[in-house]
């Protein structure tokens, strides 16, 4: 049976109860994410957290909302571990670290994986992550060309087709070869390096990897930051 909302107010305004509903679908939509990706059915999320349909969509009005709350805390922890390599003594072990920290992240979490891929949510809160996120990147990459660690034509969309990558990977052998991820981020970096010098293809855009973005955000029904609403549930 679905839980009530029916209990005094708490903290924040919301009742007792209306809390724990909130609490329980987060952590379902948590797990589901995590397993199966962000495109996930919403009514299979609020069975698993015990609640109906109607209550899911009172606390989180679209599918962009529910995602934003579920991933806060792992976009903020993005963030930081980019700054944070950012300021590593020794360019190359930042860069690298960034990049194995990052598709670590994406290889343990499907949903987030996904996340990390697309433009959204159009919210405050996750654009403020996403531009510490590509600032500190932009540094990090600037500081290890500039310490001749790696190669001068390397450029920030090349990181996002990485990325790109090590999701295709994860989510191929996520259970046949779990770690094969580590050997493709081992291949990445060392073509990263600067003796590695031959002529490369030219790289997406940063208006083609945004058009890449918004395309798998549409692929997946849902609403792409600056975009249109393609499908709230």
């Amino acid at each position: 049976m679905a839980a009530t909302e029916s209990t005094p107010a708490g903290r924040g305004g919301l009742r007792a109860d209306a809390l724990r509903n909130r609490q329980r679908i987060l952590e379902a939509a948590r797990q589901i994410f995590e397993e199966r990706g962000l495109d996930a059915p919403l009514d299979e999320i609020a069975e698993s957290a015990r609640v109906g349909a109607g209550t899911l969509y009172r606390r989180f009005p679209t599918r962009e909302a529910l995602i934003e709350a579920v991933f806060e805390k792992q976009l903020a922890k993005v963030a930081t571990i980019t700054e944070e390599a950012s300021h590593c003594e020794d360019p190359w072990v930042g860069f690298s670290t960034y990049l194995e920290q990052l598709c670590a992240a994406m290889a343990a979490d499907r949903g987030l994986s996904e996340l990390l891929l697309l433009k959204l949510p159009d919210s405050a809160p996750a654009a403020g992550s996403r531009e510490r996120h590509a600032r500190a990147m932009a540094r990090l990459l600037h500081r290890a060309q500039e310490a001749g660690a790696v190669r001068d034509d390397l450029v920030a969309e090349d990181v996002f087709l990485f990325l790109v990558a090590n999701d295709a990977v994860t989510q191929m052998t996520r259970c046949a070869a779990p770690h094969a991820w580590r050997r493709l981020v081992a291949l990445l970096l060392d073509a990263c390096r600067p003796e590695h010098t031959g002529p490369l293809p030219a790289a997406p855009t940063p208006l083609q990897a945004e058009r890449a973005r918004h395309e798998r955000a549409k692929s997946k029904g849902l609403k792409s930051a600056g975009g249109k609403d393609q499908s709230d549930r």
